[in-house]
């Protein structure tokens, strides 16, 4: 564009940074993605795929052996080569060659380098060069650079070199033995991944496994874990140290050594350097936005995915990015707002129907309220378990299948504010709860929505005799 100026000035090119800006576009907006790494960002070489790439064969082997006759035929182990390689075609071996061309397929224009704010709908880009560029947006600003690793304070830690998830993502050669520091999701799957790599797995998790889960969730997953040899610490290091052979790892009572170290522990927001004192806010923080993703006291910075500290997940920094590239469309064009909740321009299910996916072995699939908090909230709550190898279908899908469903159900509204299922095979129950609990489907009604026979899916039917009718 002449000057430097556009409608609208994306920085950060992941998978929600490309959602905003392609939206913009389609609305008629010119937009410009500003990015320092590679195109189509964490998710697509650091984190969602390849990290899922890394877990599947092995979900797929134990899954053939959990089924007679296809059992009989599992005559050996994971080829580690294969998979690495499978891994690194959905990384395009770390080349963004074909992400590049979506975005110039889609009319967005891409700047490279270091975006930084520097007064209201002004960007500078620093490339490779130390070359500076000012940019000018017409309308909008949307940050969209994500989270960091976030490492907790442990003595000895940082001079360990321990591993973030991007280390244990694009390994290419496994380690002998892997610590892990976290019990979340991240902790969970790469455990899960490892071992089924081979390599001798320790995961420290002080406060139990997937907390903010349902109780039974994390105490499967950890039943699972410690049956395939994975050594679960309820306790946290307090010392670390890197050798020559690996890293000791010491507790309060126990030590520990291991080849490598990785820490999931959390996230922070990556904004310590993108210029916010410029624009009156505070380096380091998160955005806090209002339900249009515009961020609070502006009416020209908006701020989507992990950055704004709503929802850390890659489909729900798309679907806040979708909704901020509409709304900034509208507010160009002088178009009415649509801000009600569930409207066209607001991320409403932020707040009570966000679906999560832990691709451990059992999967853990959840959406909405936990059983837990939905009390606390105040809700009359009616909380109905299933176990989900009584189903006929989950039998088939494995022999002595083992999981567990749960509904969380607002009695007073008869609707489901939240669902959690546990078991081989459950991540593609997850929707049909997310469509229940957003369209606020009464109990009623969902009587007449027959599941097919024989699959797991009836699940849904026993969980409504366990209901009740109204």
């Amino acid at each position: 564009m002449a000057d430097n100026t556009w409608d609208v000035i994306v920085i950060g090119a992941g998978a929600v940074g490309e959602n905003a800006a392609d939206r913009a576009v389609q609305g008629g907006l010119s937009v410009v993605l500003v990015e320092s790494e590679l195109v189509g960002g964490e998710c697509s070489y650091w984190a969602c795929m390849p990290s899922k790439a890394l877990i599947r064969s092995g979900l797929v082997l134990r899954a053939a052996e959990r089924v007679g006759g296809a059992a009989q035929a599992v005559t050996g182990g994971i080829d580690v080569a294969a998979l690495l390689a499978r891994r690194n075609s959905f990384t395009n071996n770390w080349d963004d060659a074909g992400q590049v061309r979506w975005v110039e397929k889609a009319g967005i224009d891409l700047r490279r380098g270091h975006a930084r704010l520097d007064g209201p709908k002004r960007v500078t880009v620093t490339d490779d060069n130390g070359e500076i560029t000012t940019l000018t947006a017409n309308h909008a600003v949307v940050v969209a650079t994500g989270s960091d690793p976030k490492l907790p304070n442990i003595s000895g830690l940082v001079d360990a070199q321990p591993w973030t998830p991007r280390e244990a993502t694009s390994v290419e050669e496994v380690p002998e033995s892997l610590a892990i520091i976290g019990g979340g999701v991240v902790g969970v799957e790469m455990a899960t991944a490892y071992r089924d790599l081979g390599a001798e797995v320790i995961l420290f998790a002080r406060s139990g496994l997937l907390n903010g889960q349902e109780d039974f969730a994390g105490d499967m997953v950890a039943k699972a874990l410690r049956e395939r040899g994975v050594t679960i610490v309820k306790a946290s290091p307090t010392r670390i140290k890197r050798t020559a052979h690996g890293v000791d790892i010491d507790t309060e009572t126990e030590s520990f050594a291991a080849s490598e170290i990785l820490v999931a522990t959390g996230r922070t927001a990556r904004t310590n350097d993108i210029g916010l004192q410029s624009v009156g806010l505070t380096a380091g923080d998160w955005l806090s936005v209002d339900d249009t993703m515009l961020v609070y006291d502006t009416d020209w910075l908006y701020a989507v995915g992990d950055v704004n500290h709503r929802a850390l997940l890659t489909h729900q920094g798309k679907y806040q990015a979708r909704a901020a590239g509409d709304v900034i469309v509208a507010r160009a064009k002088g178009a009415p707002v649509d801000d009600a909740p569930w409207g066209a321009h607001v991320a409403t299910a932020d707040h009570g129907a966000v679906p999560q996916v832990t691709f451990s072995d059992p999967e853990v699939a959840s959406v909405g309220i936990m059983s837990e908090d939905a009390e606390k909230q105040g809700i009359d709550v009616q909380v109905v378990d299933y176990n989900l190898g009584w189903v006929a279908g989950a039998s088939l899908q494995a022999d002595n299948y083992e999981g567990q469903a749960r509904l969380v159900v607002d009695r007073e509204r008869q609707v489901i504010v939240g669902a959690t299922f546990v078991g081989q095979d459950v991540a593609e129950l997850l929707h049909s709860a997310t469509i229940a609990i957003v369209g606020e489907v009464p109990i009623a009604r969902l009587w007449h929505a027959v599941p097919s026979y024989p699959t797991i899916s009836e699940v849904w039917l026993r969980l409504l005799e366990a209901i009740g009718r109204p």
